[in-house]
């Protein structure tokens, strides 16, 4: 990998995105927004960068005031396309880097040309501050076609862990009265349109039984034992819905899929143990509701295995905690937002495709705003040492927005 360059200046293949866009790109990768961290150094970047076009944009904090999410409006007047436009969206945040072996410093943009492709390395790039940096250097030329299409921006954190940013981001929407016509979430697909991937609900199940000497086995409720039985009846689920689901080829695993992941119990191998407490996870396809599948298993806890346990201990219990929460995401092929999106991207022919990573499209789509999800870079990048989006990515994606410069109003 070579010594970061300016992109302003080096050579570069034929066909390279505008240095602006470049620059822009390994700007962001500067700040560190792993999500356990504050991404406020980039919002408040992006917010004074679109306050010197002109325009204001509306920032909205975590609990703590250490985050923040980010909407503008890229028009004189916002309030008169409030419910019109395009939104561009996507999250600030990373995963992190520890354990990773990197030839550069990820916090450091490094550009490449193997082979005469240009790549440009760092934590991020692809996933999904790319993206960002390009809508943020178009906000001009946006901004000059707003008679044309409107476009908003909107910038988010904590999409890597809880997605309590997008939760907040289309909450305040909702407050402020905004429900543009659609939105393109850029996260990396190569700029294929993506049109549906899984939910994802996570549960923490906690047990309490009741201690006893293991002498005295009989006299105890072993925690540990009915936490076993519940797992076993969440596996023997996963199955049936391998079995009997109606399949949905578009996704690797066709079939929504459950399992259990941590579990933590008992002090001593002579002691009934008291309490004991598990995680397991379901991820379901857009035909079957969280709800169905996680009301089976509690049905079975409260119904078949807290009575055995209160048999025994009165105050036995059983109780769920609902974690991570994400609908699944699902929008029709021939929607008018994917047609539009396909055809501005000059993509058609790679049809409409699902994922199986979760994304914040789930969240506007369950606000009412259609949603697909295209952007430059590969998931197959993501997460990974030396991560990079290709220069013919990017000026992709730039294609894309300058065509949604010259189009005329969003179909609906």
């Amino acid at each position: 990998m070579n010594t970061p360059v300016d992109p302003a200046v080096s050579a570069a293949p034929t066909g390279a995105p505008a240095a602006a866009a470049l620059q822009m790109i390994d700007r962001l990768i500067g700040f560190p927004t792993v999500s356990r961290d504050s991404n406020l150094g980039l919002i408040e970047f992006a917010r004074d960068h679109l306050a010197g076009l002109g325009v204001k944009p509306r920032l909205v904090y975590d609990r703590r005031e250490k985050k923040a999410n980010l909407f503008c409006t890229l028009a004189d007047d916002p309030a008169a396309v409030r419910n019109d436009g395009l939104i561009l969206s996507g999250h600030t945040d990373t995963v992190p880097v520890d354990g990773q072996e990197w030839d550069s410093d990820p916090f450091v943009a490094s550009h490449s040309f193997a082979s005469g492709a240009g790549r440009i390395h760092g934590r991020g790039s692809a996933d999904m501050k790319g993206f960002i940096a390009i809508a943020l250097a178009w906000a001009p030329r946006f901004l000059q076609a707003q008679a044309r299409l409107p476009i908003h921006l909107a910038l988010t954190y904590d999409e890597e862990t809880t997605f309590l940013g997008i939760r907040g981001l289309v909450a305040d929407l909702q407050d402020q009265g905004v429900k543009p016509a659609g939105c393109i979430i850029g996260e990396p697909t190569d700029m294929r349109a993506i049109v549906a991937h899984k939910g994802k609900r996570d549960y923490c199940c906690r047990l309490r039984g009741r201690e006893a000497h293991s002498s005295l086995t009989p006299t105890g409720v072993n925690a540990i034992e009915y936490a076993a039985l519940l797992v076993a009846h969440i596996r023997r689920l996963a199955d049936r819905m391998a079995r009997e689901e109606p399949k949905d080829a578009r996704f690797e695993v066709p079939y929504s899929t459950l399992q259990t992941g941590v579990i933590r119990g008992g002090i001593a191998v002579n002691v009934v143990p008291k309490d004991c407490s598990f995680e397991f996870e379901m991820r379901n396809i857009p035909a079957t509701p969280h709800d169905a599948l996680a009301q089976t298993i509690i049905n079975y806890a409260r119904n078949e295995l807290l009575p055995q346990m209160r048999a025994v201990a009165p105050d036995a219990d059983i109780q769920f905690e609902i974690g991570m929460d994400l609908p699944a995401f699902g929008i029709a092929a021939d929607a008018p937002i994917v047609q539009w999106a396909q055809q501005l991207a000059r993509t058609a022919h790679l049809g409409a495709g699902a994922v199986s990573f979760a994304t914040e499209a789930s969240m506007f789509s369950k606000a009412g705003i259609p949603t697909v999800v295209m952007g430059p870079g590969s998931i197959e990048q993501a997460h990974k040492p030396n991560e990079y989006v290709s220069y013919a990515q990017v000026a992709a994606c730039e294609a894309l927005f300058e065509r949604l410069c010259s189009a005329g109003p969003f179909p609906r």
